[in-house]
C-alpha cells in the first residue's frame, strides 16, 4: 500500500499539535510523559518536532490524559490556529497582539 504524501495542511496541523504538547509537558521531561503514556520517548520527541505530523489517535489520546489535557482542547487549538494562519496578513497581526 502506498500512502500518500501529506498536506500542507496535516503538516501545519502536525506542528500544532507538537508545540501544543510540548508546552503541555511544561518542566516534565520527555522520558517520564512517553513512559507513563506508553511510548518511547523518541516517538514523543518526533511528535513535538512535528515530524510526525498525524500520530495515531491512540498515542495523541495516550499523551493528553498524562498531560491532563482534553482532546476537544487539542482539537480546538489546531483548529484556532489553522483559522489564524489563512487569515488574511492584517487579520494576523491582531490575532497575535
Amino acid at each position: 500500500m502506498v500512502r500518500l504524501p501529506l498536506t500542507a495542511k496535516e503538516l501545519e496541523q502536525g506542528k500544532t499539535l507538537g508545540s501544543i504538547l510540548r508546552r503541555a509537558r511544561g518542566e516534565r521531561t520527555i522520558l517520564d510523559v512517553a513512559l507513563e503514556a506508553g511510548l518511547s520517548p523518541e516517538t514523543l520527541r518526533k511528535i513535538e518536532t512535528g515530524r510526525v505530523a498525524t500520530p495515531a489517535f491512540s498515542t495523541i489520546a495516550a499523551v493528553a490524559t498524562v498531560l491532563n489535557l482534553s482532546l476537544d482542547e487539542i482539537w480546538s487549538s489546531i483548529n484556532l490556529q489553522a483559522t489564524i494562519e489563512a487569515a488574511p496578513p492584517h487579520a494576523k497581526q491582531l490575532a497575535h497582539r
